[in-house]
């Protein structure tokens, strides 16, 4: 499985302070760490969730699990209306920031518990690629997940969830129902998803 790697030194605490803008590490609990990586997923230093969707442009991981049933229809979320990016836009089947200080097997795992309610999961590592919009630059790690049981979302994370078929989902790309991250990867991952089965 693709991992992130920590150094055993201290990492830098970004933004970086200046005379006007002091850093400290207080951090809420909405606002939570993040690690700040380069392109192989080395960590060198750590960042808010919310100056990192500033426009900063760090590279920080995320993680993103697409589950297809038996008949090769795709597990859809439509993220809830009181998120900070892309509210009520149908997306993958589970995605989440990884922590900082946390291995990419357990954000898969928390993000699937927290998101479906799902455990006991063995996702398959399908790849890694750099994700950027206005306001992010993601390290983004693929998992596909062959899964027949309909989810049970939880509604604080997903306000609904169903099965698409792979027709479905290419007559609707472009319409401004998905988010921009999964037309890109339905596109360039369907093939290995669809392998799975």
């Amino acid at each position: 499985m693709a991992e992130l790697f920590y150094p055993t030194y201290e990492v830098q605490l970004y933004p970086l302070p200046t005379a006007d803008r002091p850093s400290d590490t207080i951090v809420r609990k909405d606002d939570e760490m993040l690690p700040v990586v380069d392109e192989n997923g080395l960590v060198f230093g750590m960042a808010r969730r919310s100056y990192v969707h500033s426009g900063s442009k760090l590279l920080h991981p995320v993680v993103h699990i697409h589950i297809l049933n038996h008949m090769g229809e795709f597990y859809l979320q439509k993220r809830a209306a009181g998120k900070d990016s892309y509210p009520g836009y149908w997306d993958s089947s589970v995605g989440g920031h990884v922590g900082f200080g946390e291995s990419v097997a357990e954000a898969l795992l928390r993000e699937a518990q927290e998101e479906l309610r799902l455990s006991r999961i063995n996702p398959v590592d399908l790849g890694t690629y750099v994700w950027e919009d206005d306001s992010a630059r993601e390290l983004v790690y693929v998992f596909g997940l062959i899964h027949d049981a309909l989810p049970q979302p939880n509604p604080e994370e997903v306000s609904e969830g169903r099965f698409w078929s792979p027709d479905e989902i290419v007559s609707n790309i472009g319409k401004g129902i998905f988010t921009p991250d999964l037309e890109n990867e339905f596109l360039s991952y369907r093939e290995k998803l669809e392998a799975l089965i």
